[in-house]
């Protein structure tokens, strides 16, 4: 093999075994594994850079900003559990239900509120579809728009703090977990309320597809008003105690996200639905997704480690630095090849191989990497709604009425993810949307 191909050649290996369906995790460490040996055959790689493996690995399980991500994923499954967000649907909709579109617009309110509150896509997304999309139908909303609306909603837990994919970027871009959160607060409830433009715009063109409840099933009045009351507080309250511990500095993200875990055990039992049962599925739920991103930074460690020892780094580094147009040649292939990644491998996956070949060009181009994260978190986004593997869609089509097909739920999310397209732009054409709080 000709000097100076290894990694290129290891590059286009990893994609190919993942492209086929190989376990992600395995695909980087197997790659990893297989072209050190023939690094060391063929003298390109040194074999006492080898021993730096042990360390690494050792330095994941000890990274404490890391320690954050099953925090965050048992609150969110726990008030998903506790159905929290039940509460908050049924309450919100009747709230909302007089106006035309206002079972959408309580989707979007409720899925932000969620958002603040779990950080997590997927218990968001099961409960809104379980809860909001038979209601929608009975009462003669658009199946696409439904599906749509609940999809897209169920997914700015990945944009709105506290959010898990933040903490894994903040992590791979070497960056404070704090000030991603805060830097993405503004193009969260933007993207949410441009969402809620669109649910307005679709009523008052489209009226019979998304109507307004019937008169006697609105409920008005001291009780609505109550009712609102006690369903929202729980959930403020635990958003003001995690987000506001972090954005005061009193806590960092992880203490915040012990904090948060106590807190949604604590509003379980509250409520009287803390089962053992229900702690189970939480602790299950938590160490499944837990391992599977230990298994991934652990891969794509020892396939960063390799690449970089084979000059891979600065094989990238060159080729992205050096891209017609800059700054904007280099933003324009990254947001592109994110968002092409994100229709066939999920965004844990998209953010530990992709990321660490992007930041070291983007720190030598002068970009600020607050903001580039942000950026990336907004575009990996549009990865939970591509077919054919968004995992939005696929929670949505595990829990939706046999009424519903396949073809409108895709059709469904169409409009929402043009509408991320746009946020996405808003924030490359406006940074300030996301320095303003720093």
């Amino acid at each position: 093999m000709s000097e100076g191909w290894l990694a290129p050649t290891m590059f286009f290996v990893a994609f190919a075994l993942i492209f086929s369906g190989f376990p992600v995790a395995f695909a980087l460490g197997g790659t990893a594994l297989a072209f050190a040996g023939l690094g060391i055959v063929t003298g390109e790689l040194d074999f006492a850079l080898l021993y730096a493996m042990p360390e690494r690995t050792f330095g994941i399980m000890n990274n404490y900003v890391l320690l954050a991500v099953p925090f965050f994923i048992f609150m969110g499954t726990m008030l998903e559990r506790s159905r929290l967000a039940e509460d908050l649907l049924k309450t919100i909709g009747k709230l909302f239900g007089p106006l035309p579109g206002g079972l959408a617009l309580a989707v979007v309110f409720v899925g932000a509120l969620l958002a603040a509150a779990t950080g997590v896509v997927g218990a968001s997304v099961v409960a809104m579809g379980m809860i909001s999309l038979p209601v929608m139908l009975r009462y003669g909303y658009s199946a696409p728009l439904s599906a749509g609306v609940i999809a897209a909603s169920g997914t700015l837990g990945q944009i709105i703090p506290p959010s898990v994919v933040l903490v894994v970027l903040a992590d791979q871009l070497g960056v404070s977990v704090g000030d991603l959160f805060v830097g993405s607060l503004i193009p969260g409830l933007m993207l949410a309320g441009l969402y809620a433009v669109f649910a307005i715009g679709f009523a008052l063109l489209r009226p019979r597809s998304a109507p307004a409840m019937p008169r006697e099933e609105r409920e008005v009045g001291l009780a609505l008003l109550g009712q609102v009351l006690i369903v929202l507080l729980p959930p403020l309250v635990l958003i003001v105690l995690v987000l506001g511990s972090i954005f005061s500095g009193v806590a960092t993200p992880t203490e915040a996200g012990a904090l948060g875990a106590v807190g949604a055990v604590g509003l379980a039992a509250v409520n009287r639905r803390l089962t053992v049962k229900t702690l189970r599925e939480t602790c299950q739920e938590t160490t499944r997704l837990t391992a599977m991103v230990v298994f991934l930074l652990i891969g794509s460690t020892a396939f960063a480690l390799v690449f970089r020892g084979l000059w891979g780094d600065v094989w990238i580094e060159d080729l992205l630095t050096n891209l017609p147009g800059g700054v904007i040649g280099f933003l324009i292939l990254a947001n592109v090849a994110i968002f092409i990644l994100g229709f066939f491998i999920d965004f844990f996956e998209i953010a530990f191989i992709v990321i660490p070949l992007l930041a070291p060009a983007a720190e030598r181009l002068g970009i600020d990497k607050v903001w580039f994260g942000v950026m990336v978190g907004m575009n990996l986004q549009t990865s939970f709604l591509t077919p054919p593997f968004g995992f939005a869609l696929f929670y949505l089509r595990g829990v939706a009425p046999k009424t519903v097909r396949t073809s409108d739920i895709y059709r469904g999310v169409i409009p929402f993810i043009v509408i991320q397209l746009v946020g996405l732009a808003l924030i490359v054409a406006f940074p300030g949307l996301v320095t303003a709080l720093l």
